[in-house]
């Protein structure tokens, strides 16, 4: 990664009373993906301007969702800056785990207000409180190869098609002999992982987590058309070994040329289309998640975040990274050392309008529609009491989104039935809903 060494706009800069005499050492737990890796090779520059260092701690999805959420939730104080998403923002701000960052509003050189509001609504808890700031957001969309579509003769859908016409088009894809699968979904098991996928997966099926009185629906009708289906998908025309893959084994899979098609986060469109990172940059585009029998739920909506636990000692340090990190001074810079291109979506109004960008990442556009067209308070074909589109913003999701990923990942892999899976589901799920009140 080739970065300069010119600092970022001195407004972004000016560190909170940090000289040598004050310096501190903050701890960041991240995840390990493409946009965190590039903050990891710019922050110098914040460390060399600020006299401040950072300690890195970086972690695969399902290992920092587990260790954050342990160390937050017990006070433990191991970290400064979090890595979090828009489920865990608004609750664990609720819970007082999470420092408030209201007064980012004041500040005008941080411009909070050119952040997408639906944005900021995904990181505030009810009362409007927010407790995180956006590195990027995200939808899902239908990544697809169009040399192979061209080769295969398959027509690319320009409105959004239904997952029984996608499989017959994965079909038509599919060359394992050469290299090449049909298609390439989450099968490592994850409310964040296979979950994120296969939640919306159900919503267009027609399925819901629980119903008006909170009652678990996972051994549904809906529920089994859905996994049946994403078995047969999966078993059919993905790649061996698919219960190992989470959101990044594919991408590489995909930017390596051995996938023809991949359902997944419209944030990974920047590194797809970048040359540097993917040897199908040039024959890579995009259509809609498929639908089934309903509409609702086919995009998921998610933001990766950074929070500062209320645990850590160094507030006003990691305020100051923190604005440093998802300044529109941050952005461009993104932009200028590693390519238009590779600058994180779904953020900021302002480097969404940015000439620089539309003409490097002309997707943009698509992606922010994308963003925008995700609709949390109606997820599903029938009424829910709960909000969000790949997770119910309850407390006791993470928990029943990941024994419900478990079973879904043993079904895939052969080791029980896709009926065995969703009986042991329904009865996990009625047990924690019970003990937490939801069903009297």
């Amino acid at each position: 990664m080739k970065l300069k060494s010119a600092l970022i706009g001195a407004t972004a800069l000016v560190a909170v009373g940090a000289t040598a005499a004050t310096a501190e050492e903050i701890t960041v737990a991240t995840v390990n993906n493409a946009d965190m890796i590039v903050m990891q090779g710019l922050a110098p520059e914040w460390e060399q301007a600020t006299g401040n260092t950072i300690n890195w701690v970086v972690l695969e999805e399902n290992v920092l969702r587990q260790r954050t959420t342990q160390d937050i939730s017990t006070n433990g104080g191991s970290f400064d800056i979090v890595f979090i998403g828009a489920y865990e923002a608004p609750i664990w701000g609720a819970n007082g785990w999470l420092v408030p960052l209201n007064d980012f509003g004041d500040d005008p050189d941080y411009d909070l207000n050119d952040i997408f509001q639906l944005v900021r609504n995904g990181l505030s808890d009810t009362e409007g409180n927010l407790y995180a700031v956006p590195l990027y957001s995200e939808t899902s969309f239908t990544f697809y190869r169009t040399d192979l579509f061209e080769k295969a003769g398959v027509e690319a859908p320009t409105e959004q098609i239904t997952y029984t016409a996608f499989a017959e088009m994965v079909s038509k894809l599919h060359d394992p002999d050469n290299g090449v699968y049909g298609t390439c979904q989450r099968g490592k098991a994850g409310w964040g992982e296979n979950m994120a996928f296969i939640g919306p997966l159900a919503n267009a099926f027609g399925a819901r987590w629980f119903d008006m009185d909170w009652q678990p629906q996972l051994d549904s009708p809906e529920w089994n058309a859905a996994i049946t289906y994403y078995v047969d998908l999966m078993t059919n025309y993905g790649p061996p070994g698919a219960t190992a893959n989470g959101h990044n084994e594919n991408r590489a899979l995909f930017a390596d040329g051995k996938c023809a098609t991949w359902v997944d986060a419209t944030s990974a469109a920047n590194a797809i289309k970048n040359p540097a990172n993917s040897k199908v940059a040039d024959v890579t585009d995009f259509f809609q998640a498929p639908k089934e029998v309903t509409s609702n739920g086919t995009g998921w909506f998610w933001s990766w975040a950074l929070a500062i636990p209320a645990s850590s000692q160094k507030v006003d340090t990691a305020k100051d990274f923190l604005k440093w990190a998802t300044s529109k001074e941050y952005f461009q810079k993104v932009g200028e050392t590693e390519g238009w291109v590779a600058v994180p979506s779904g953020t900021r109004q302002s480097i969404h309008e940015d000439p620089r960008l539309l003409e490097a990442a002309p997707f943009a556009e698509t992606i922010k529609n994308a963003i925008f067209s995700v609709d949390p308070a109606n997820p599903t074909k029938d009424p829910v009491p709960y909000t969000g589109v790949q997770f119910v913003a309850i407390p006791e999701f993470q928990g029943i989104g990941n024994y419900v990923g478990q079973q879904i990942s043993a079904a895939l892999a052969g080791q029980q039935s896709v009926e065995e899976a969703l009986a042991n589901s329904q009865q996990f799920a009625v047990r924690e809903m019970t003990k937490a009140g939801y069903i009297k």
